[in-house]
């Protein structure tokens, strides 16, 4: 590995990783040397020289009146590196913490097209234990096209049940037939109850996806919110009619 790369992933940039090279195979030396050894302009170099002074990898020195640059022993920045390292680890705990206080909030994360649809369907089949939806599936059947069936194959293959509450239509009624062999069970309500979506819960996610004119969909990652969404579902699901799917 390029020893230009090594400080790199050390955290300097390419022009700071040359002129601490160039310092380091010069010993000591003024700004005009070094920025010739650097292949650097002399102005550029005394503003990256000015840089890594702070990073305690040069020094500089006055010799016959001019300002001469040291590049720091490689020992003392590996010894650096050590004390950060040792610095972080002391205080991980508190970092942890920090970011478990972080992971426990609500996330929201936003998509458009069908693209952004195909990738929360994917996202489901990846986590799901059990899938509750509230749908239009006339909507649903339209919009997604193709990738709908191919995602009730999957998600019955991974052994994903889905319990579905659809608006009343002759496909809703059919989905409600198909739903054995296809690990779902339908509840049907009024088509009085007028929507052009579908909402998901599973695990501690809630998807909704629009299909108004602008095609979008969001994920919102929330155990508490999935939970009120969960209750709500059943309260629902529980006050309709267990009717047998018609034949």
């Amino acid at each position: 590995m390029l020893l230009k790369n090594v400080l790199k992933t050390y955290g300097l940039n390419e022009k700071q990783a040359r002129v601490y090279l160039a310092c380091l195979q010069l010993g000591s030396a003024p700004a005009h040397r070094i920025s010739q050894s650097a292949g650097l302009p002399r102005s550029t170099c005394y503003e990256i020289l000015e840089t890594l002074k702070p990073l305690g990898l040069i020094s500089a020195f006055k010799k016959h009146q001019v300002l001469w640059f040291s590049a720091t022993d490689p020992h003392a920045l590996v010894q650096t590196a050590k004390e950060k390292a040792a610095m972080l680890e002391q205080h991980l705990p508190q970092f942890l913490a920090a970011y478990g206080e972080i992971k426990n909030r609500p996330s929201v994360r936003f998509y458009q097209g069908r693209e952004g649809m195909k990738i929360i369907l994917n996202e489901i089949l990846e986590e799901a234990k059990e899938l509750l939806g509230f749908s239009s599936y006339d909507d649903l059947e339209k919009i997604l096209g193709d990738l709908w069936p191919k995602f009730v194959q999957q998600r019955a293959k991974k052994k994903i049940f889905a319990k579905i509450i659809l608006r009343e239509t002759t496909k809703a009624y059919e989905r409600q037939r198909l739903g054995p062999q296809e690990l779902r069970e339908v509840r049907i309500i009024s088509p009085s109850y007028e929507f052009h979506g579908v909402t998901y819960i599973w695990e501690n996610k809630i998807t909704m996806f629009s299909f108004g004119q602008d095609l979008s969909a969001l994920v919102i990652d929330s155990k508490e919110l999935a939970q009120v969404q969960k209750n709500m579902f059943y309260a629902l699901w529980n006050s309709l009619p267990n009717k047998k799917p018609l034949q």
